[in-house]
């Protein structure tokens, strides 16, 4: 079992600080998360639902945006490649990502095709419902070509890459071979976190991060973490270095490119909101391993960091004197 005595405090601190100075290239599904928050005390005449009357509301990032803001909380430069729709959300989803200082040159836009948004409902804490504007289908050649140019431009100062795919049809195989090229020549580590429509189509990434539900169907087998043979032989089938497997509430399972098998136990305390804990460990992985970190200190770091995200509301982003705090580390 690996064990944070091999990474001292200072090794830690010395880590984090090392994340200023890095620059971290986001690509995939952009979206927009919209929250509405208030009381329901009646239900309504016309069906039975309950009349939520909305005191609050407010809008974070999603999708690879909140990879995007988790990499920019830590520090670390950023910017982001994906599309929007030439329509409100996306110019609030622009201008929120523009807030956190995220670079959005990459950004295109795409005439009648919406900006994803998911809003939420919320009474006092509790999610109500949920309704989605979204398009799955694949973007168009045209589209795939201004992306793969994105990449080609904003790759030259990118010491990582993270490939963020939520099957909006963003990562087609044009821009999916563009983004793994660019790694490997520039030799900077890649972190895909996949889905279901392109999931065996990244080969040759160096950390390769399914939950346990996607690699499960994907497979159509069981997931075994606890077995070092079968991560073993499934690393090699998917063909990365680093096979990371987020297991929720049982923590992580990693197998690495030296054939190590680390289980990495949970550790929140509190779980008060899980949405979002995925994007913030793909964040921390790719500012860490840039920043120099072995791939078992940067899945230690996610880990912490997906342990404090989970004890916030919605979508969050974790800092570096969290984590610092939740390690041991010097504050500040």
């Amino acid at each position: 079992m690996f064990s944070l005595n091999r990474s001292t405090p200072e090794r830690l601190d010395a880590l984090l600080d090392a994340v200023r100075g890095v620059r971290v290239l986001v690509i995939g599904d952009l979206m927009l998360d919209v929250y509405l928050r208030g009381t329901a005390s009646r239900i309504s005449p016309e069906a039975p639902v309950p009349v939520v009357r909305v005191l609050e509301d407010w809008q974070a990032l999603g999708g690879a945006a909140n990879v995007a803001a988790n990499v920019a909380a830590l520090g670390a430069s950023c910017d982001v490649i994906g599309c929007i729709g030439a329509d409100a959300p996306g110019a609030r989803l622009v201008a929120e990502l523009e807030r956190h200082g995220i670079g959005t040159g990459g950004v295109h836009r795409i005439e009648g095709r919406p900006t994803t948004t998911k809003t939420r409902i919320l009474v006092r804490h509790q999610q109500v419902a949920r309704y989605d504007h979204e398009a799955e289908e694949e973007v168009d050649a045209d589209a795939a070509a201004a992306l793969c140019a994105a990449i080609e431009t904003l790759s030259a100062t990118a010491d990582a890459v993270v490939v963020e795919d939520y099957d909006k049809g963003v990562l087609v195989p044009p821009v999916i071979e563009a983004a793994l090229a660019v790694a490997r020549r520039r030799d900077v580590p890649v972190i895909v976190d996949p889905k279901a429509r392109n999931f065996f189509a990244y080969r040759g990434a160096t950390v390769f991060k399914p939950n346990r539900l996607e690699l499960a169907a994907a497979l159509r087998a069981t997931v075994q973490p606890e077995d070092a043979a079968w991560m073993a032989q499934t690393r090699e089938a998917l063909d990365c270095s680093h096979l990371l497997v987020t297991l929720g509430d049982g923590g992580m399972a990693l197998f690495t490119a030296d054939a190590e098998h680390i289980r990495i136990p949970a550790t929140a305390r509190a779980v008060y909101d899980v949405s979002g804990a995925g994007d913030t460990v793909t964040a921390v992985l790719a500012a860490a391993l840039a920043a120099g970190a072995t791939i078992a200190e940067a899945a230690v770091l996610a880990n912490h960091a997906a342990g404090i995200e989970v004890g916030k509301a919605g979508v969050a982003t974790v800092t570096p004197e969290e984590l610092r705090a939740a390690l041991g580390g010097k504050q500040g």
